[in-house]
């Protein structure tokens, strides 16, 4: 699980904002916000860099998951 909307939400900016900057269709990185899918690990990291956070501040700690 990821906090990439609520990271986005923080910062100011849309999914198709970062659809653009990360060279991905607006339903792919939806399907990120909406965790319906995960980034790789590589993408993880770029998103991470372009909204200028630490990749560990996508991610959710394994206490915070609900059951």
């Amino acid at each position: 699980m990821n906090r990439i909307k609520t990271v986005l939400q923080e910062k100011g900016h849309s999914q198709k904002w970062l659809a653009e900057k990360l060279g991905k269709s607006y339903n792919m990185v939806n399907s990120y916000a909406q965790n319906r899918r995960q980034p790789s690990v590589e993408d993880l990291f770029r998103i991470a860099k372009i909204l200028n956070v630490e990749a560990k501040d996508l991610l959710l700690k394994h206490k915070d998951l609900k059951s």
